[in-house]
């Protein structure tokens, strides 16, 4: 079982290797703001010609065409599409092939239909659920951010049940969880910096509403993606709009891969829509700048692009065409960092961090503890017979301890015991040999130049 210990008002964490941490009590959800069912055209919030356009992309895309598979597609009720598809029928796009049902019928393209539908995929060709308005997307973030539940300390103790904290550094986090306030977590490598981040996410719980896509101005930014985003199972029983779905508050993490181009809107000339940067889509959840410092572009630059969203809660975001848009940025923003905080922010950067947690390395007793709880949770025995050897290897290659470690080393004589098709088990020989494979062969005495590190 993972743990910290307060150490003079700085935490080390310690963390099973590869172990996830518990998941927090959920808060009942909020069905206040479901999204009501649209019964119209004028209810979608989008423009007639705009939908008529989407519909008869989708019947091209559809050689079973029928208006209950239109409907399914586009994520309306067939009391929206059949008046979409006998609009596109009047101006002879697409023909009546037969009847499948009430409001049910079979449709099939004509040629004037399918020299349109050619013109308009070369322009957008984005097909799939009806998009919201940009003003109703806004409006719904930030109605579920004012509706969210307060985070109580039940939820932050269940969320961090994997992790011993001492009191103070738990209460830390609790306000972070419940402010949303952003968190600046850093320290040596390999010492959990990023779980403390799901498990801080995990403390949040619960599910928001998102759209599929959103329109702006005929423009189509896709917002819901399989990746980010987990629907909630089953789906809600109610009628509700269905171009909204329900799923848990994402999580989003980028790493150096992070540029300041991936921060707007990624427009694709192959299919002429948009992709939402990762920030708009983690709001609702949590935003996990890893490795920060570590991007290709300099730190201070990748900071001024997040102080007016931090002050301000809204993010300006840029179309093709040049024109700026504004959306909400509501999320927990936490950045992680290996790095010299001193390096990498100013004063007016700090000025709007809710909260800073300096992580450090383990010491001896901490790092014994976490072998053993690692251990125990494999089946494994483990005394000082094994551990006393293993510290002292440690400090004769004046190797930092990091609280990844002991996962990484059991796992490594887990995966000899395989290959040799012995009963799983931990012995002197089989972790001088994980050592070896973890680490490498112990530095020549001409290498070993840094002092130790161990207290």
């Amino acid at each position: 079982m993972p743990f910290l210990d307060d150490t003079s008002g700085v935490f080390q964490l310690a963390s099973l290797a590869g172990g996830a941490t518990s998941s927090a009590v959920q808060p009942p959800s909020n069905d206040s703001l479901v999204p009501p069912l649209p019964e119209t055209v004028g209810d979608t919030g989008l423009d007639f010609e705009f939908l008529a356009d989407l519909a008869l992309k989708t019947v091209d895309a559809d050689t079973n065409c029928t208006t209950e598979r239109v409907s399914e597609k586009l994520k309306l009720p067939r009391t929206i599409t059949e008046p979409l598809l006998q609009h596109l029928y009047r101006e002879r796009f697409i023909e009546i092939r037969g009847q499948e049902g009430h409001q049910n019928n079979r449709y099939a393209m004509l040629e004037r239909g399918w020299e349109r539908a050619h013109r308009l995929v070369a322009i957008n060709g984005y097909v799939g659920p009806a998009p919201v308005s940009l003003d109703a997307y806004s409006a719904m973030v930030q109605a579920q951010e004012k509706a969210k539940e307060p985070i109580h300390s039940e939820a932050v103790k269940a969320a961090f049940a994997d992790l011993v904290l001492p009191e103070s550094v738990l209460h830390t986090l609790g306000l972070v969880a419940n402010s949303r306030r952003t968190l600046f977590v850093h320290g040596a490598p390999g010492n959990g910096k990023t779980s403390v981040a799901k498990a801080l996410h995990s403390a949040l719980g619960g599910a928001v509403w998102i759209p599929y896509a959103i329109e702006v101005d005929g423009q189509i930014i896709k917002v819901f993606d399989t990746h980010n985003h987990k629907p909630v199972s089953p789906p809600p029983s109610m009628a509700h709009d269905k171009r909204w779905i329900k799923i848990h508050r994402p999580m989003v993490i980028v790493g150096g891969e992070l540029t300041i181009e991936a921060m707007d809107l990624i427009y694709s000339q192959s299919v002429g829509y948009y992709e939402a940067p990762f920030q708009m889509k983690s709001n609702g959840g949590t935003l996990v700048i890893d490795d920060f410092g570590r991007q290709r572009i300099d730190p201070k630059d990748l900071l001024n692009r997040w102080i007016i969203p931090l002050e301000g809660h809204l993010d300006y975001l840029t179309l093709h065409t040049g024109k700026k848009i504004q959306v909400p940025f509501e999320q927990l923003l936490v950045f992680a960092t290996n790095l010299k905080p001193e390096d990498l922010v100013d004063e007016a950067f700090l000025r709007r961090i809710g909260y800073q947690l300096r992580v450090d390395p383990p010491i001896i007793d901490t790092y014994k503890l976490i072998f053993q709880r690692y251990a125990e949770s494999h089946g494994l025995d483990c005394d000082s017979t094994l551990l006393d050897p293993l510290v002292t290897r440690y400090q004769e290659d004046r190797r930092a301890m990091s609280s990844c470690d002991p996962g990484n080393l059991i796992e490594r004589c887990l995966d000899i015991c395989r290959y040799e098709n012995v009963a799983p088990v931990l012995t002197p020989a089989q972790l001088e040999l994980a050592w070896v494979g973890y680490f490498g062969p112990k530095p020549k005495a001409h290498n070993t130049q840094q002092t130790s590190e161990f207290t």
